[in-house]
Parts: C-alpha cells; structure tokens; sequence
C-alpha cells in the first residue's frame, strides 16, 4: 500500500476569525480557518483549502486587484504571500506586530496595513510572472512610508478609486485621510466627533463624499464645504473649505452595538452588522432601509460585499457560520457552519462520498467530499453523540449518543427512522452495527453490559454480560460472525450471538482498553490499550499474534499549562482511535497529541507520522519548555495584558474587581490538538481524522505529470509511434506507452487500436499493467464519446483476466470500483436517453404506419412537426414530402440508439 499521503481538504471548519475576501469577479469567497485558508467557488459549489499554514490563527486577508496575490497575516504578524492559482507560498515576511487592518489599492501596486496605531503604506512584490528576469526577489517587500498619527488601534483602511489617497479608521474616535504621494495642497486631515470608536470609513464612487460609521450606530457624511460663516462665492483658495459633517443618522438597535460595516461605492449600499446577530441594508445617502434581517444568534464579526453588490458575505466566529446572502432575491447562495464543540467520531460513506461527524454539540453533519460542503444536518440528538457507523448497504446510518438513545437514520429521505432506549437511563459511548444492518449493539461507561436491539422491531434483543468495567469499544467482525467489545476492566472479550449459546473468549490485556478494530478479512483483530500498546490477535485462536509499543511514536506536543516538556508528559502516550486500510496492510493511530501514526502491520515498523496541527494558538503543539513564558499567575498565553482595552472584556471578562474565580461558565482555556477519530475511505485512497481544528483529509498525491513506469533507454514517443503507425504492432505500443505514462500518448495509442484487435490485445496484455489499464479505461468511459469502443475494452478485460481479477482483488479493488461506476453512470446516461427518446420513436412509428398519407405524398409546413429537428434538408425548399421526413429522423434515431444493446 502507498504511504505517501498528502494534505489536501479541510472539512469541518467553514470560519474561525478575521475578515472574508470576495475575488476581483465575485465568484471566490476567502475565508480563514484557523491557520489555513478555505477558498469557497460559489458557482460551482466547492471548496478547497489551500496548502500552506501558519503557526498562529490567520488574522487578516488582503488580495490583489487581480486575484493573483493573497497575502495573509496572522495574530503575530507573521505573513505569508501566495499564488492563488497555481496554489504555492512565494514569499514569507514578518511585520514584526500584530496587524489590525490590511487593504490593497485598486492600482495593484500598493498595500497599506495598520499594525496597532501605526500605520505603514508597502509596494506590492513581484512575482517571477511579473519579472522580467523570472527570478525570485531576495528582499521583496520594500516599505513605502509610515503613518503614526492615530493614538489607538487602526480598525479599518480604505482606498480611493484613483489609488492617490486612503482612509483610516481608529479605535481612537476618529478617521484621518492620508495621501500616498505628496500632493500639493493637500494636508493629512482628522475627520473626529464620533463618541465611540469608528468601525469603517469609505469613499463615495465620486469621492466627494466620506462616510464613517462608529460602535455606537452612528453614521457620519462627511463633504469637503465652505468653513462656517463663508460664502462659497467669496472663496479664493482651498484654504477656506474644509471636511465638515452635513448628515448625522443612526442606527436605532436598542442593546447592540454595531460590530462590522461594508459600502459598496458604484450602489451605494452601506450593510452593518451587529451584536444580537442582525444586520441591516441600507441605501445612501438618504440612509433608506431596504431590510433588516437575523442570521445569527450571536454576533455577526465581519461582512463584505462582492464587486457587482449582489451578494453579502457574513462570518460569525462563535458558532462559525459563513453566510452569503443574495439581497435582491432574499435567499442564501452559502450558508455553512462547522460543529460547535469538539468532534467525537467520524466514519465513511461505503461509497466513499461522504463524510459523517459528530461532536458534543449534539449535532450529526454530513460532508459531501467532492464539494467540500455540509449537505445535511440532523439535531434529533439532545446531548453528545459519541458514535456513528454505516449499515453495509450505505443508506443507512447509527449514531450513539449521552442522550441515552441509538438513532437510525435514513439519508435518502435524511430522516430518523428508528431509536433504541434501554430499560435504564444510560450514556451511550461506543456502538457496533453487524454487516447485515439487522443488528446493532451499545456499550455505556454507566453500565458494564452490551446492550443489543433488533432493527426492524427496534426491540431489545439481549444483554451481554461478562464484563468488570465500563465496555469502552465495539466492533463486529466485516464478515459478521463475531463481536468483539473492550472495557476498562483490561480485557476484551469476542462473543458468538449469533450463536445458541452465547459464549464469550476473554483476551487478556495489560491495561485498559481504548478501541478495537477488525481486518477486512475478519482474521485479526487490533486493540489499544491505555499504556500506549498496540496488540494484534488471530480470531480464530484467541491469541496474541504480535505488538507494537507506541508510547513514544504518538507522545508529541506539550499544553501551555505544562511544567515540563512534550516527552515527559502524561497523557498523550496511547492511541484513542485505531482503524485497519483497506486491503488490511496498515494500520492508523491518532489519540491526545499532534500526530497520526501509520504502522505495517505485517512489519510492525512506523510507516509514517503525520503532523495534525502546528498552530501555536492550540495547546499542545509545541516540543519544549520555555521557562521566560512561565509567570506567578501562570503562562503568559493566557494572560490578558491589555486590561480594559481588551476585546475580551466584551466577551468574558464580566467579573466583578478583585474576584479571582470570576466567570465559572467563561471559557478561558485554549483547545487542547487532539485526534478523535480515523477513518480510511473505502478505495484506499485517502483518510481523514477528526481534530480540533477540523475534518482533515489526506490523499495520495495524484498529479504526477512523468511517472514512467519500468522505462528503458530505448522507449521514447517517437520509437511508440513508429510501432503503432509503421509495425501495426498494437500490443507492444499499448505497452511502451504505458511504461512512459504520457496521457496524450496512452490516448493516441489507445484510440488508434481497432476494435476488431482488441480482444486479441487484451488476451495478451502482461497482468503488471492490467490494473493500470482499468483505471485509465474506465476514465476514459466517463470523458470519451466512445462508449461503445470503451464498453468493448472492459468486457475484454473481465473476460480475459477475470480470474486474476478475483485472486488480487486486494490490489485491484479501487479500480474495480472506478469501473462499476463508470459503468452504472453510462447506464443511467443511456436509459435517460431511451426515455426521452420513446414519444418520438413510436411518433415515428405511428407516422410510417399511416398509409393513405405517405401514398398520397402529402406535404406538411416547417414547424408542424414539434420537437424534431429538421437537419440536412435543402434550405431551398419552404416544404417537405413525410417520406423524406420520417426516412431522416428515422436514420438519426438509429444513430442515437447504437450500443444500447
């Protein structure tokens, strides 16, 4: 099995803090996620998430007028610069302080960001596209000028059309315009009387209006007029005018405070955002409500409108929602949210399409894994759900909840159909569903007894006894025989219920019992236990086959409340979540720490180790002690050094002076990085694991461009086509083309073959490229308009290696996948076809049969005959015989229907 698995999507998580990005078209929403950067296309209905990270939360996001460049910022100020669409890191920077405000000017050429009161105007870098010479820049990043006038935190910056001048809102009541060259007459001027802090300040599309809007609903027009007691007639020079305020409005939202704002310039929309979750639209200057509407139940953090001001993007950090809302038509074009609280578990679709979490917030969420998006979720659960396991067939799902309830769930028509109780109030923590789908068994930390219901009568069938502690995990055996259960009594114990007498094996164990998982083949078992060991057992003999000491492999990471360093802490040394590949080869951990662990389970030997986060601002991602961060009161992480200054008073600083417990309810801890469940997909392709940060999926890398395959000097593309156009040798062709895995040579090569050839071709196709050949026939069923020729290729290849197909199926099982899909796909394209094409034939037929008509050679007007398409016929002629007619449509028709058989 390969290991090389990379990053590739962040699921889980739709928003976490910072402001949303919109693309120069409007189609692209920005949006940061912890330490990474989530691109939603709001076109197409998905989402990527690029691949680079920071070691702190990203703060702040700034693109280019052309949305080449993306530059973000995290809460350290450490930046980094990123092609957008070829997805790759060009420049790393420090600004050396936290970054309140960024904004690029419309030229391109120029970005301004506010670090604290201070505030500095760069030039953009360049890229090797823009360079002459096409190399890297040592120094890229060169600073214009700085600003230092403001006497508080700059909130927000804001350009001019003409990239000549730009606003700046403060926390220090006021807004100041600045120039970015030196221009004559002009003076930096303070635009103040604003009586809490401004929140946003904009230009008018004819910049001869500024309006600023406060914390307290306020919002200001601002025009550049005669001084008080001058006639405008009198005026000589510029000296006598100056920016006054000639409208004041307000708000009016009784207890909230204004939180975010945008303008859009060319409409003359100002939206606002505020505490309560409400946000309201407003039209300028006349300050017209078009609607006001509640989105949230808290706090709305940021909005920002796209470039044709059609659609408004929402975040609101707290529950993490990202919102985009169309307020013309008054409908969603994005609404998402991640899990509230901390994810439990996660499983696979057996299609592998989609992805099903569930966390403490009581919520079960279902992630559609080509698009990126929760497709659906169900809050039937009134506490934690703690597990979730599909049924065999996939249209079925079970989760156990703390709630005392196991649910199943119907996701075709996404309703629950069926909930299991026991007799006594229980707390479900880990469930097993057997193959069939008939069978489900509970465990509880409350009760030492399996608990198992019937599905169709959703009784209770049994309780197993045996166990001296709380069962902790289930897991039926793929073939459904056998139940296996772990407790924290150190044993786990396999049972036959299916049985008569239903007999329990005992395993012996060291310490408690974590998880359990089972082969694919239902001949082993794994179990970790709590002293960090990995044992491996045979089924059928209840015997310890081998062990794997994983204390050190998984030990990584110390929390911020930690004396000591990563390796001397408790914890962190065992394994919470095992799962077996696909094909049984391999075997992956997570638990308490930063890592996942991928072990050979024939070997025993640690394959790979992947990193879930290094994101500074979670507890338990750093390697060592640094005492200087150490203080009497604690660390200094958690220290609030700004005092009353803090934007955390607003939130949870509610304490009364001198009270040292304060807030009980406040959540004041950093998440501790945590790995809470695994799950391999079902084509061995990818896994992903449930963390703190998200649904973390890791695939194999699949955009090799040169892959040759057992290449030799004397292959070339030139020597490939000489044998397939000059030696007609299709077989050997066939063959060097797939040594140099070249898709446009494989292609050319495989189009040119014969129909006629290609049983021969494939009889004696060597089996090392079989596999390879599947897949790329079964892509081509979905791209090719060959679908007959395609059809030809698999029929061959099942027919010819059909049993070596069934003997290495282990190795072959996700290109067998691919086929059937492709296969069922056409089905479904050929029998819509049919359907459609069912009025027209009989008609047709209905025509042809009538007699007097075609022997009387009556003739019929263009447009009489609905829906068929007059083609081929002389545009000379304003009439038409049937004959003529009915012979055409009947030709084309026939065309239609080749390979339906």
């Amino acid at each position: 099995m390969k290991t090389d698995f990379k990053f590739s999507n962040l699921l889980g998580t739709v928003y976490c803090q910072g402001n949303l990005l919109f693309s120069p078209d409007g189609t692209h929403l920005f949006s940061p996620v912890g330490n990474r950067v989530t691109v939603f296309n709001l076109v197409d209905n998905k989402s990527y998430t690029l691949p680079f990270t920071h070691r702190k939360n990203i703060s702040r996001l700034g693109l280019n007028p052309q949305g080449n460049l993306l530059l973000s910022i995290d809460d350290d100020g450490q930046a980094i610069l990123t092609n957008v669409p070829r997805r790759v890191v060009l420049y790393h920077f420090s600004f050396r302080s936290s970054v309140t405000a960024l904004s690029f000017s419309p030229s391109g050429r120029y970005f301004v960001v506010g670090l604290g009161r201070k505030i500095e105007v760069w030039h953009v870098p360049s890229t090797p596209d823009s360079n002459v010479e096409g190399d890297l820049e040592f120094a890229p990043f060169v600073r214009h000028h700085t600003h230092t006038q403001h006497f508080d935190d700059v909130r927000h910056i804001e350009w001019s059309s003409d990239s000549r001048f730009f606003l700046s809102a403060s926390k220090d009541l006021t807004a100041r315009i600045w120039s970015l060259n030196a221009e004559e007459g002009f003076t930096p001027t303070v635009l103040s009387g604003h009586r809490q802090g401004v929140v946003g300040a904009w230009f008018s599309k004819d910049q001869e209006t500024i309006y600023t809007v406060s914390k307290d609903g306020a919002v200001f027009d601002w025009q550049y007029v005669a001084k008080p007691g001058q006639d405008e007639d009198d005026m000589v020079d510029d000296s006598d005018m100056q920016w006054r305020i000639v409208n004041k409005h307000y708000f009016m939202q009784n207890s909230a405070t204004l939180r975010c704002a945008a303008f859009h310039p060319e409409s003359n929309l100002l939206v606002a955002g505020f505490s309560n979750g409400i946000f309201g639209l407003y039209e300028m200057p006349d300050f017209n409500m078009i609607h006001t509407l509640s989105i949230s139940q808290n706090e709305i953090d940021f909005v920002t409108i796209n470039k044709s001001g059609e659609w408004l993007a929402f975040g609101a950090s707290k529950l993490g929602q990202l919102l985009v809302w169309e307020w013309q038509s008054e409908s969603y074009i994005l609404k998402q949210q991640g899990h509230f609280d901390a994810m439990n578990s996660l499983v696979y679709s057996p299609d592998g399409q989609r992805i099903v979490t569930t966390a403490d917030d009581g919520k079960i969420k279902v992630w559609d894994i080509e698009s990126g998006f929760c497709i659906v979720t169900f809050t039937e659960h009134t506490s934690g759900v703690t597990a979730c396991e599909f049924a065999k067939k996939g249209n079925v799902l079970f989760t156990a909840s703390l709630d005392g309830s196991i649910r199943a769930w119907d996701l075709i028509r996404y309703r629950n159909f069926r909930t299991f109780t026991a007799p006594d109030r229980l707390s479900f923590s880990c469930m097993a569903v057997d193959p069939s789908g008939e069978v489900v068994a509970a465990g509880s930390i409350d009760s030492f007894d399996v608990h198992i219901w019937s599905v169709q009568t959703g009784q209770l069938l049994d309780r197993l006894s045996g166990h001296e502690g709380p069962v902790s995990s289930l897991a039926f055996a793929p073939d459904g025989g056998l139940l296996v259960s772990g407790s924290w009594d150190k044993t786990a114990r396999i049972w036959s219920i299916f049985n008569r007498t239903q007999t329990s094996e005992p395993l012996q164990l060291q310490s408690d019992v974590l998880d359990i998982a089972f082969r694919p083949d239902s001949k082993q078992v794994a179990i970790s236990t709590l002293d960090g060991q990995l044992s491996f057992w045979s089924v059928s003999e209840a015997q310890q086959v081998s062990g794997v000491d994983g204390r050190r492999d998984v030990s990584g990471g110390r929390r911020i409340t930690d004396r000591r360093t990563a390796a001397n802490v408790s914890g962190t040394k065992a394994f919470n979540t095992i799962r077996y590949s696909t094909d049984g080869s391999c075997l992956l951990a997570g638990g308490n720490s930063k890592y996942i662990c991928l072990y050979s389970v024939t070997t025993m030997v640690l394959l790979k180790k992947f990193t879930v986060s290094v994101n500074l601002a979670l507890s338990g991602t750093q390697e060592f002690l640094n005492s200087k961060l150490m203080t009497e009161a604690g660390p200094t992480g958690l220290l609030d050094e700004q005092g009353e200054a803090s934007d955390l008073e607003d939130r949870i600083d509610r304490s009364l002076p001198g009270s040292k417990r304060g807030d009980p309810s406040a959540r004041r801890r950093r998440p501790e990085v945590r790995v809470s469940g695994v799950a391999f997909s079902p084509g061995g392709t990818a896994f992903c694991a449930a963390s703190t940060e998200g649904l973390l999926i890791y695939s194999l890398d699949s955009t090799v461009q040169f892959d040759p395959f057992d290449l030799n000097i004397e292959i070339t593309p030139a020597s490939t086509l000489a044998v397939l156009q000059q030696e007609k040798d299709y077989l050997k062709a066939l063959v060097m083309a797939f040594r140099l895995n070249e898709a446009g040579l494989i292609q050319r090569v495989f189009q040119a073959i014969p129909y006629t050839d290609i049983g021969l071709v494939v009889e004696h196709f060597p089996t090392v490229y079989v596999a390879r050949l599947l897949r790329y026939v079964a892509a081509q069923t979905e791209q090719s308009p060959h679908v007959e020729f395609c059809m030809l290729w698999i029929k061959a290849l099942v027919d010819k290696h059909g049993a070596w197909l069934m003997a290495n199926r282990g190795k072959v099982d996700v290109e067998l996948r691919i086929v059937a899909r492709a296969v069922s796909k056409m089905r479904d394209e050929i029998r819509r076809l049919a359907d459609e094409n069912v009025y027209t034939v009989d008609y047709l037929l209905g025509q042809a049969a009538d007699k007097s008509a075609a022997s009387a050679g009556a003739t019929i007007e263009w447009g009489q005959i609905g829906d068929l398409e007059m083609k081929a016929l002389p545009s000379s002629t304003k009439e038409a015989t049937l004959d003529d007619i009915l012979q055409q449509d009947v030709e084309e028709t026939e065309g239609e229907w080749i390979g339906l058989d």
